[in-house]
């Protein structure tokens, strides 16, 4: 048992680094903002993770991986107004915080 909640606070762990990591890199705007709140739901994960397991996490995570993802892609298109950034799930914000 405790091997399953190591790896998914391993897991959670290196996502959060890696984000972190990501918009440090990044110039100030409200990219790098949104990079540091999927930052901050994985480290919000973790901390659970450490708790014990739960498979409500996974949708916290799949939610996380949208935003990050539409980060990526917004970069490449086009002026910052047309960006569309994925919706984090109702309350993450508040958490994140």
């Amino acid at each position: 048992m405790t091997d399953i909640m190591s790896d998914a606070f391993d897991y959670f762990r290196a996502y959060a680094v890696r984000a972190l990591c990501k918009a440090r890199l990044m110039p100030r705007g409200r990219v790098k903002h949104l990079q540091l709140v999927a930052g901050r739901i994985y480290n919000l994960l973790k901390k659970e993770a450490a708790y014990g397991p739960n498979t409500q996490h996974l949708e916290d995570f799949r939610a996380a991986q949208k935003l990050e993802a539409s980060l990526d892609r917004g970069r490449d298109d086009g002026p910052p107004a047309k960006r569309a950034f994925a919706p984090v799930r109702p309350g993450a914000e508040r958490e994140a915080r």
